[in-house]
């Protein structure tokens, strides 16, 4: 993907005049917002991955993602979420047979899942990064140098963006190691078995305390974490755009992402209006 600096620099027009919407409640789509409206909860898959989210000691879901979910849920009248875990390559597949109404769970925008899904307005942008362990003894600085040292062992994410990426970059099978969660990436770095675990730059909470170190691949293109519906769902989806742009609109986004959460890129994300600013073939 080829990344369009002016589609980033456009201006977020008539994001003002959503900002009444946010916090007030909105007559829910027929079909499925209307279902979880009647049922009270939302059924969603996720990840282990904080923190944008993961299930607490408790077993309650929290995390960006599912804060921002349950305040566009709560605008169309839907009071709770539920959370189940599952696996990143098992998400799609669970949500296509309605094992679930929404993924929040930190799903990167794609191409090949926009074939399949509807992604909501982008909720968070960035890049690529290179776990590795501090000093970074192999000294890498991005998808090329791993593919450029046949000895590194790079450990992704089953079934993710970066699993794809780092193929399309040209390296090879043999190098990647497939985790099911972050943890497990991080593991296999600070274990030995692999050099680097490749993930969003804002993935992996806190890692110098886990034994880790980002290495942002500054060459790899933006990318977007949006939540996904079923193409049958877009009146839901469009709903949910409604109301992401109203929180951008009116504050409440922003004191999430950057000053709870402390990604610090906001600039970057609050020129993001569509999908098809990540990737343009989604719509």
């Amino acid at each position: 993907m080829t990344f369009d600096l002016h589609r980033w620099l456009g201006c977020v027009a008539g994001l003002s005049m959503l900002s009444s919407v946010a916090g007030q409640a909105q007559t829910p789509p027929e079909g499925l917002g209307k279902a979880m409206a009647q049922a009270g909860t939302a059924k969603v898959a996720i990840a282990a991955t904080p923190p944008y989210a993961y299930l607490s000691p408790s077993g309650a879901a929290q995390g960006y993602l599912i804060e921002v979910s349950t305040e566009v849920l709560k605008a169309l009248g839907v009071p709770k979420l539920q959370a189940i875990m599952t696996t990143w390559d098992a998400m799609i597949p669970g949500l296509q047979a309605r094992q679930y109404d929404f993924l929040p769970g930190g799903m990167n925008i794609t191409a090949a899942r926009c074939q399949v899904v509807a992604f909501t307005v982008p909720v968070t942008a960035q890049q690529d990064a290179l776990y590795v362990k501090p000093g970074n003894p192999k000294k890498l600085t991005g998808y090329a140098s791993v593919a450029q040292s046949p000895g590194v062992q790079a450990a992704v994410l089953a079934g993710s963006s970066q699993e794809a990426f780092a193929l399309k970059r040209g390296v090879p099978q043999g190098q990647l190691i497939r985790v099911p969660d972050i943890q497990a990436g991080i593991a296999a770095v600070t274990g030995g078995r692999a050099d680097t675990f490749i993930v969003g730059q804002f993935s992996v909470a806190e890692p110098g305390k886990k034994g880790v170190e980002p290495i942002v691949d500054t060459t790899s293109a933006p990318v977007g974490i949006a939540l996904a519906f079923r193409k049958e769902d877009v009146a839901t989806r469009d709903a949910f755009d409604v109301q992401i742009n109203a929180l951008k609109a009116n504050g409440t986004l922003k004191k999430l992402y950057a000053d709870k959460y402390g990604f610090n890129n906001w600039e970057l994300l609050a020129k993001v209006n569509t999908a098809s600013d990540i990737v343009p073939e989604c719509k």
